[in-house]
């Protein structure tokens, strides 16, 4: 629906033209033919158009839409197969059905490097400092450093708006019905504690010892014992697990010290199997040998990758699949100004976007963020589930918060989709004083920095899981956190092994 400036202004650009149809389309990036040719016509009668459109008989029923959406749901949620089944309607109609229907499925994330975020520990600290405080919830606020409307709703989402915010006297049990609690609190507690180590061991087994979820950890050798409680030491005391895995302190000590003698690198392993797993199984041993460094462990690269082989720690290998929002010519294309040189003196001098699909069982996500060619810093992102031009408009908006230099201008270098092509993307650039850049049709090594972070994404996040028990939301999460930890944690080599952040820091150009 086009507002009555909209259509003025077409109407207006289409007589000044000379009545033709092409370059009035190509030059505003809309109507269709047939609606400018509408709105001239119904000006030609009165010499102005009406202010909104008169309302007419809807083009389908209620119970044509419920079919619609039903078969929608029932079919892996796919448009194609529900417009080819039923004969009706266009997949942009399908889709307003479907928001209206179900208007929780359309949900996007929008980060920017400047966003906090808290662990879940200091989260769980906080509201039992706010439910079980002396003075005033303002007062833990500002001692946690958060605001006090932030404090009460992590008490709502972990324990409820009926939860009371304060333990004081007038709501707290009598002292026979507390200690009694406190019992079986003590009583749930050892039991869970019990359980996390049995599910702790046996993921173990499978990680080192590359044994099966289901193996008896009583038949394992001692040897082997010994192995599982080294890894577990720093979470579970030796009692605990010498006692779950039913092997003698004097065995343990034996077999534990038969190891430190024939493998000198025993420490090692650990800390390379600690680096690789912590930074999502995607280190190879470049990125492993230059993090043990930082450590202050000397070891030469080719030690590193015979020790990856024997611990069976491979980075999963590139699969190409990527998702094109290109539609045709539907503007004029400006000039590519980047010429491929992806390289920049100064952060927020040149920056690439682009869109990129997720397909999971529980849907499709699209992603949409803004590259910086001075060290590859993800400087805003969006996350959502239509590759619409609110994902990409969003990011923008976020992006230009981000730089406070008035005489830091990027060029913005994108691809040809429509998404960079329509009035509200241009408008956008031009208030910001933005210059546009796009690659030549077809023609993907144009924008190669950018496609190559979505193919370290998806190498090191998306192709080595399963997601066929994650929901939308779970992995919208999911993918958000890895882009906080590109930018703050991992490590690239020609950043001389940090990570985008802690080379800027190490220049000065950020706090």
């Amino acid at each position: 629906m086009y507002s009555y400036d909209d259509r003025i202004r077409a109407v207006e650009l289409y007589i000044k033209l000379d009545q033709r149809v092409g370059p009035t389309i190509r030059q505003l990036g809309y109507p269709t033919k047939n609606a400018l040719k509408g709105w001239y016509r119904t000006y030609q009668q009165g010499l102005d158009l009406p202010v909104g459109y008169a309302g007419r008989k809807p083009k389908f029923s209620q119970a044509q839409k419920a079919a619609a959406v039903e078969h929608y749901l029932a079919h892996d949620r796919c448009i194609a197969v529900t417009t080819k089944a039923l004969g009706y309607p266009c997949r942009g109609t399908l889709t307003a059905w479907v928001r209206e229907a179900l208007p929780k499925s359309h949900r996007a994330v929008v980060g920017s490097v400047g966003q906090r975020s808290f662990p879940a520990a200091f989260k769980q600290a906080g509201i039992v400092a706010l439910c079980t405080r002396q003075e005033s919830a303002q007062a833990v606020a500002d001692e946690l450093g958060v605001c006090r409307p932030t404090l009460y709703n992590w008490k709502n989402q972990l324990l409820g708006r009926e939860a009371p915010a304060s333990m004081n006297k007038n709501n707290s049990p009598p002292a026979s019905a507390q200690a009694e609690l406190e019992r079986q609190l003590e009583a749930l507690q050892r039991e869970i504690r019990q359980l996390q180590l049995e599910r702790d061991l046996l993921n173990k087994a499978n990680e080192l010892l590359k044994k099966g979820l289901g193996v008896d950890l009583q038949l394992l050798s001692n040897r082997e014992k010994t192995l599982l409680i080294d890894a577990l030491r720093e979470h579970y005391g030796l009692p605990e697990l010498l006692a779950q895995l039913g092997l003698a302190r004097s065995s343990y000590f034996y077999h534990r010290a038969r190891t430190a003698v024939d493998d000198k690198y025993r420490w090692v392993r650990q800390s390379i199997t600690d680096i690789f797993e912590s930074n999502h199984r995607c280190y190879g041993y470049r990125r492993l040998q230059a993090s043990l460094t930082r450590q202050d462990v000397s070891i030469s690269e080719k030690v590193v990758q015979r020790l990856m082989k024997q611990e069976s720690l491979v980075v999963a290998k590139p699969k190409r699949r990527r998702y094109a929002s290109y539609l045709g010519e539907i503007s004029p294309a400006p000039e590519n100004i980047i010429n491929r040189d992806f390289q920049a003196a100064a952060p927020n001098k040149k920056w690439l976007t682009d869109i990129t699909e997720f397909q999971i069982p529980a849907g499709k996500v699209y992603l949409s963020p803004i590259i910086d060619c001075f060290d590859g810093m993800v400087v805003s992102w969006t996350i959502g589930t239509s590759p619409d031009a609110e994902l990409v408009n969003t990011m923008l908006d976020a992006a230009i918060e981000t730089v406070t230099d008035t005489t830091d201008r990027p060029v913005v270098h994108s691809d040809r989709g429509s998404h960079y092509r329509w009035p509200g993307w241009l408008s956008r650039m031009n208030d910001a004083n933005l210059t546009r850049s796009m690659s030549r049709k077809a023609c993907s090594p144009d924008n190669a920095a950018c496609e190559g972070f979505f193919g370290r994404l998806k190498n090191e996040l998306f192709y080595p899981r399963d997601w066929k028990s994650t929901t939308v939301e779970q992995f919208i999460e999911v993918v958000d956190s890895y882009i906080r930890w590109y930018n703050e944690k991992r490590i690239k080599i020609s950043l001389g092994s940090l990570s985008p952040i802690e080379y800027r820091v190490s220049l000065g150009l950020a706090a």
